[in-house]
This record gives structure tokens, C-alpha cells and sequence, in this order.
């Protein structure tokens, strides 16, 4: 009976004293909730999403680049020297990061699985992990292309006081001083005075 399929269906899955059943189906969905799983999929679906794909296949191609210029190379490494795999694998992380910026983005207005928040777990742990090899593993860093532009200002903000004292200092009217002198006439004769009734 439909109508009772419902109760049947309870009363089958709370029989045990532990519901393991209901206890291991709310831990599944709290967990793909909380890992957003939705979001490396189209619209909750069991294929993964074109983006996910893409990014995926680079993450791929990346650890491919780091393994490949690693290979053989071991033995003539020092712990802190992979300049070769800073050098030949710069533009395949670049673009990862590049990529996994945009879908942050995306994500953020919407993307392809329909959901505003982070991105899958899958996503966000491919790229620490990517992170984590390339800036404490290999300590590669990419050198920041407004540093020029910081310095410039830093430097033209540091400067503007100096200026200001300095055409303060030549702009401004040098008043001489004038001296007085007092006139000590009177003085001078109480002085006099003074001196004549001692002597």
C-alpha cells in the first residue's frame, strides 16, 4: 500500500536499537555537505562538472612536470636546490593557480553546480597540496609584479617631507635680526653715585 509505504519504510530503518542505517546516511550527507561535493559536479548530477575536469587534468599535468624534472636529478640535488622544476614547471602551476582563482570567483557568483559557497573538497585540497609542494617543498616563488610599483610610491611618500621642509626653508623670508641696545645712561650714573659716596 502506498500510503503506508512511508511508515514501512521507518519503522524498517529504526527497528535496531543503534539505527545504524539512519546514522550512516545522516553522517554521508553531513559529510558531502560539508565537503560542497555538489560543487565539482552539473547541477548535483553524477558527472563531474567542465570545469572540475579541467582543472583536474592540469592538476595532473603539474604533478606530472614536478615527478618528470625530479627524476634522475635526486642525487645531484641539494634539499633546498630545485631551480629546474621552479624553472620548467613555472607556467603549468601559474596556470593551475590562474584556473582555481577563476573558479573561486565563478563559485562565488553562482558557477555551474547552481551553489554560492567554497568549492568541492576535491578542488581545495589539490590545490594546497599543489601550494604546499611548490612554496615549502621546492621553494619556488613567483616574484610579484607590483613590487616595482610599491617602491615607487613607498619611496615617493617617504620623499614628500623632505621636500616640504626643504622649499619651506628656501621659499620663506629670512628676517635678520636687529639688535637694540638699551640705553644704560641712568644706570650708569646711580653707578657713578654709588661709587663716589664709598670712596
Amino acid at each position: 500500500n502506498s500510503s503506508e509505504s512511508h511508515n514501512c519504510a521507518k519503522s524498517i530503518l529504526t527497528s535496531d536499537r543503534l539505527q545504524i542505517v539512519v546514522t550512516l546516511s545522516v553522517f554521508f550527507n553531513e559529510t558531502w555537505e560539508a565537503a560542497n561535493c555538489a560543487n565539482c559536479l552539473k547541477n548535483n548530477s553524477e558527472e563531474l562538472s567542465n570545469s572540475t575536469v579541467e582543472f583536474l587534468d592540469l592538476f595532473n599535468k603539474s604533478l606530472t612536470c614536478f615527478e618528470h624534472n625530479l627524476q634522475g636529478q635526486m642525487v645531484y640535488l641539494s634539499p633546498n636546490n630545485y631551480t629546474e622544476v621552479c624553472k620548467n614547471c613555472n607556467e603549468t602551476y601559474k596556470m593551475l593557480n590562474d584556473l582555481y582563482n577563476n573558479l573561486q570567483r565563478m563559485n562565488r557568483q553562482g558557477g555551474e553546480s547552481g551553489h554560492s559557497t567554497h568549492l568541492c573538497i576535491d578542488v581545495e585540497d589539490a590545490m594546497n597540496i599543489t601550494r604546499k609542494l611548490w612554496s615549502r617543498t621546492f621553494n619556488c616563488s613567483v616574484p610579484c609584479s607590483d613590487t616595482v610599483p610599491v617602491i615607487a610610491v613607498s619611496s615617493f611618500i617617504l620623499f614628500l617631507p623632505i621636500v616640504f621642509y626643504l622649499s619651506s626653508f628656501l621659499h620663506s623670508k629670512q628676517k635678520k635680526r636687529i639688535l637694540i641696545l638699551p640705553k644704560r645712561i641712568q644706570s650708569n650714573a646711580s653707578l657713578v653715585n654709588i661709587q663716589e659716596k664709598y670712596s
